[in-house]
């Protein structure tokens, strides 16, 4: 502790399990994975970027270390994905020519400026604003993105060239069209590692099952082109990748440079954060970890504020790696150290074993990962019973299968949508004091119905939810329905313990109500709302139009004040005597009348 501050709350990675033998094979298992799986991915990452192959290397090695040390989810791991490598293509390519040493620095200067952006925004704990990516959203997103993942590797398994560029359903009419070109022989290569990953993953839980179904998989091609010939299998491999490690390297941060690359900073900042974010908590719905937001926005601050000085370029939470490294059996995010660490050193040593692994054998991998990734007990459950979830799935789902970004935020407004829709008619129900424990100091409350005695002139109304702008029109009509059938019914004791927020309108309702209630001759007590409820009407100077002895907590003390204002007329031959008052006393304090030659009077 220093200054009063915690250390940990500056390097989260203090706050790390320790390790065990068990903890670091396994994350150094799900780590070697990661970075021989990586190794093409990257390299295909940098092409899309406009950038030379080795800078998809360099944004999987830093960038991993840095948003491990400093992020708050165990499994997620930080690299180079499709959609910030095409984002930044968008952002640069119409400045620079892609692959020139000017094009390279304006994405060194772009990445720095995104880093600074996320870390700040982590700094201002902004992280709540992705608390309205709803669970089910996550679930589509994880869902559509799994379909992503295997829709990309249909190709690579097949054998098959296909255009760049095609959406999610043109690759399986693609695929089905040509299906007669694909290559039989890289198609039992992948079979062979796809059915070889699913067995030992179910009968060798212990063993590192996708390192087994590559290495089965490798050595199956290289006996078909042994026996066979690589000329006529057509299977694929890695092949030796020349690269070199991260260089330190001042990002251009002149005003100019910074300039223009401002705006699209806070684009791709935010799209990233935005992926990041989702795909940390898709995995901690899986693994049941508890993410912090505000932690994983200046994690991936860090990675791409210290990558930019090393050649890096935007990084983000990927989903392949992510969903990789979880499915591995990874225990914590040293396993995103590992999987950095190995691969500058399969990079820089390992790279002629690594030109052996047959891509169609990396697809069967990440089919495996694409599957693990989908929650269908939860799908399921939302698709059968929840039908405003179901839409918000649906909505979410495809569309992220038809543009990953996009299809998240359309997932957000869907979500918040019902949400605002629910929230804008808070369940309002109107109750009374049951007659069953009429003598008891705290009388229980119990819904109304047509048999239920109630009082001609008092309703009691319980509120759950705000009064805010959205739901003042469905608060208002309810009040108004009060006397709306029955003149008589002037007064209104709103039951308010469940009320949690009201804004200046919500609190301008109240003050109105209050005040048509009183041209009435009746008026509006306010019953057990919270402190933070008083203060908004407070500073909505709504309190003396409610009347401040009409805020009360309790509802014996509300009834207490209210029962002596009653008309003493309708009272005196009311047969409902719903309150303990009634029994005894009339509002002016004379003996009730119960006799039966009394006549009640005719009320209009």
């Amino acid at each position: 502790m220093i200054a009063g501050l915690n250390l940990r709350s500056f390097f989260p990675f203090l706050a790390w399990p320790k390790p065990t033998g068990q903890s670091l094979k396994l994350d150094a298992s799900a780590g070697l994975t990661g970075a021989i799986v990586v190794l093409p991915q990257a390299i295909a990452f940098a092409a899309i970027a406009g950038l030379p192959p080795q800078y998809g290397l360099y944004a999987a090695m830093v960038p991993a270390i840095i948003g491990a040390l400093w992020g708050s989810s165990h499994h997620m791991v930080t690299g180079p994905t499709t959609a910030i490598s095409i984002a930044v293509f968008a952002s640069v390519s119409a400045l620079a020519a892609p692959g020139t040493e000017s094009y390279i620095a304006l994405v060194l200067t772009l990445t720095f400026l995104v880093g600074v952006i996320q870390f700040v925004m982590g700094i201002a704990r902004l992280g709540a604003l992705v608390n309205f990516i709803s669970h089910t959203v996550i679930i589509g997103f994880t869902a559509g993105a799994a379909c992503l993942i295997a829709a990309s590797q249909v190709g690579n398994f097949l054998g098959l060239s296909l255009p760049r560029g095609m959406a999610f359903h043109e690759v399986f009419m693609y695929a089905g069209q040509h299906l007669t070109e694909a290559h039989i022989w890289v198609v039992v290569v992948g079979l062979v590692t796809l059915l070889s990953g699913v067995l030992a993953r179910r009968y060798l839980p212990k063993f590192p099952y996708m390192i087994m179904a590559l290495v089965i998989g490798s050595l199956v091609a290289l006996g078909f082109n042994l026996l066979i010939g690589e000329g006529q299998t057509g299977i694929k491999t890695v092949g030796i990748i020349h690269t070199a490690l991260p260089t330190f390297l001042v990002p251009d941060l002149s005003l100019q440079a910074i300039s223009k690359m401002l705006l699209p900073a806070f684009i791709v900042a935010t799209l990233a954060l935005t992926e990041a974010v989702a795909i940390a908590r898709s995995i901690a719905n899986l693994s049941g970890q508890r993410i912090h937001n505000d932690q994983e926005f200046i994690g991936q601050g860090l990675s791409n504020l210290v990558g930019s000085f090393f050649s890096c370029y935007t990084a983000s939470g990927s989903f392949n790696r992510s969903g990789l490294n979880y499915a591995s059996g990874a225990v914590s995010p040293a396993s995103a150290i590992f999987s950095a660490v190995f691969l500058v050193v399969v990079s820089l040593f390992a790279a002629p074993l690594v030109a052996y692994i047959p891509v169609s054998a990396i697809a069967a991998i990440l089919f495996i990962v694409a599957v693990s990734l989908v929650n269908f007990h939860q799908v399921t459950h939302i698709l059968l019973r929840q039908p405003q979830e179901r839409i918000v799935f649906l909505m979410t789902f495809i569309g992220t299968i038809v543009d990953l970004e996009r299809g998240l935020l359309l997932g957000i407004v869907t979500s918040l949508f019902f949400y605002l829709f629910r929230t804008s008619q808070p369940p309002i129900e109107e109750k009374m004091l049951s007659k069953d424990d009429l003598q008891k100091p705290n009388r229980s409350l119990i819904s109304v119905t047509p048999a239920t005695p109630t009082c001609p002139q008092v309703a009691m109304l319980q509120l759950q939810g705000s009064i805010y702008f959205g739901a003042v029109g469905h608060v208002r009509a309810h009040l108004n329905a009060v006397d709306a059938a029955d003149k008589r019914r002037k007064w209104v004791l709103l039951l308010a313990r469940g009320v949690n927020f009201i804004d200046f309108a919500g609190a301008e309702l109240l003050g109105e109500e209050a005040r048509r209630r009183k041209a009435m001759g009746g008026g509006l007590f306010l019953v057990g709302a919270p402190p933070a409820v008083h203060q908004s009407i407070e500073r909505a100077e709504q309190t003396r139009q409610i009347g401040a002895k009409r805020i009360l907590t309790h509802k014996s003390d509300a009834l207490a004040a209210l029962y002596p204002q009653l008309d003493s007329e309708i009272c005196r031959y009311c047969t409902q005597r719903v309150f303990r008052e009634c029994q005894d006393h009339l509002p002016n304090g004379e003996a009730r009348d119960t006799s039966e030659n009394t006549k009640p009077a005719t009320i209009t």
